[in-house]
């Protein structure tokens, strides 16, 4: 049964699978269903926005599959008035969906809550470059997202996008490796693993003296990672004081050094400038930073942390892929906002929808377990 037919012929479990918000209330408080002429209700409005965002179903094809299939009576343009006012209802609803799947317990065995941050971009239709860009943090061990920010394209990847509690080790790639992010973290009581750019954050010893980073690296045995504990230097201009880290570093394979280096010479092509001979010996290591120390966190159990990174990839993969997430069939703002809450919050009611399948009984829902008979208190 695919998505449209769930739709149409599941309703009633899918909604249940909303956290038990009153859905009438919040939608005219957010200004979705201001009237109830062609769309009786706030379900009925959730419904078409599903249709429509999730299912890929055109304006028109939308409007006419809700005729047919007796939801609503009205208009392709009725309909866009409606899905255009409906975004900021739909990013409550999901973010409260959101809210529910990140309060469950979290464990794992470094006893934190392991969250992945990454980015990706989102294109309209005919466009060259990005035009929006959406910001995920993932929980690594369960497998849930726990934040999401959709920007324009000037929004860039920050770790200042993100809330951070203490116990939280967030893990991102060299985007985020940022001085003024990285301290956002530290000062939250949290902890970070970023790979590190090399070119922008200057490390010094703990005493405060420069630290040579490539020399170090230089002098690294064969497939033994090493951890080196440093600290940032202060900005005092930004009002960043030095923090302590550890750097990790591994020597890279001569295979992996030689792939790294011809994606570099590749990407550079189309660029400007000359290729710094640096740029080309660093690749022949990963380096690593956390604010963590070698007795909390070893050289290679951080490494093996964060090659886990790659599951907030395929989170990306699977939205841009399964719910076509990566270009959006509308150029007007208000509508796009709406297509994409719609797709995340079907992804997150759909993902509950089939758990409660696999994991209870074959009608795909969840019952009301009551007292078994003779054993009422």
């Amino acid at each position: 049964m695919n998505a449209q037919e769930l739709l149409e012929y599941q309703w009633p479990y899918l909604l249940g699978c909303l956290p038990p918000l009153p859905l009438d209330e919040s939608a005219r408080q957010y200004g979705a269903l201001s009237r109830r002429r062609e769309v009786d209700s706030a379900s009925t409005l959730l419904r078409l926005a599903l249709a429509y965002g999730f299912c890929g179903l055109s304006l028109r094809q939308a409007a006419a599959w809700a005729q047919a299939s007796g939801i609503a009576v009205l208009s392709d343009v009725a309909l866009l008035k409606r899905l255009r006012n409906a975004a900021p209802w739909l990013g409550y609803l999901f973010f409260a969906k959101l809210a529910e799947t990140a309060a469950l317990p979290q464990l794992n065995p470094l006893g934190r809550r392991i969250r992945l941050v990454d980015a990706t971009t989102i294109s309209q239709p005919g466009s060259q470059g990005t035009d929006y860009r959406l910001h995920l943090s993932y929980d690594l061990v369960r497998q849930a997202f726990d934040h999401l920010e959709l920007t324009d394209s000037k929004g860039g990847e920050s770790l200042t996008r993100f809330t951070f509690a203490a116990g939280d080790l967030v893990v991102g790639d060299r985007g985020y490796s940022h001085r003024p992010g990285l301290y956002y973290v530290v000062k939250a009581g949290a902890d970070f693993l970023v790979r590190l750019s090399w070119a922008i954050i200057p490390l010094q010893t703990l005493a405060g003296e420069p630290f040579d980073l490539l020399r170090t690296l230089r002098g690294l045995p064969e497939a033994q990672p090493q951890a080196f504990p440093l600290q940032v230097a202060a900005a005092p201009k930004a009002g960043l004081p030095a923090f302590p880290v550890t750097l990790v570093a591994v020597r890279r394979s001569e295979a992996s050094a030689d792939e790294t280096r011809r994606r570099i010479l590749i990407d550079h092509t189309n660029q400007r400038g000359q290729l710094q001979p640096r740029t080309l010996e660093m690749a022949g290591y990963v380096c690593l930073l956390t604010s963590l120390n070698p007795a909390q966190l070893s050289a290679a159990d951080a490494l093996e942390l964060y090659r886990f990174r790659w599951q907030a990839e395929l989170v990306f993969k699977r939205l841009k892929g399964l719910l076509a997430l990566g270009v959006l069939p509308a150029k007007d703002p208000a509508l796009v906002r709406t297509i994409i809450y719609a797709k995340l919050l079907a992804a997150l009611i759909l993902d509950d929808y089939t758990g409660q399948f696999l994991r209870f009984f074959p009608w795909g829902y969840r019952v009301v377990r009551t007292p078994p008979l003779g054993l009422e208190d």
